[in-house]
């Protein structure tokens, strides 16, 4: 979960460079942040199986493929979404 939510700060750094969206990328960020935290604060340091931390990397490695603060935009929504999915927890 520390490798997601480094790469999910980055990610909202980049959305928030839309600077008529900052608010919204701020707000947004800071929800589905806390969410992430709360989820890795229950689970403790319980370590993840190798498909799921696979699957994690994957969805850390296509975020950091997005260079556009528009498309970031758009995934500051999704990504924390994926990972809590692929955790078994509600998003």
């Amino acid at each position: 979960m520390d490798r997601a939510l480094e790469a999910y700060q980055a990610l909202g750094l980049l959305g928030e460079e839309q600077e008529d969206e900052w608010m919204y990328v701020s707000d947004l960020t800071a929800a589905w942040r806390e969410r992430m935290v709360e989820v890795a604060s229950a689970r403790g340091g319980e370590p993840l199986d190798e498909p799921l931390a696979a699957a994690i990397d994957t969805a850390i490695e296509e975020i950091g493929l997005v260079s556009d603060p528009n498309r970031a935009i758009d995934w500051l929504s999704t990504f924390p979404q994926v990972v809590l999915v692929a955790l078994g927890e509600r998003p």
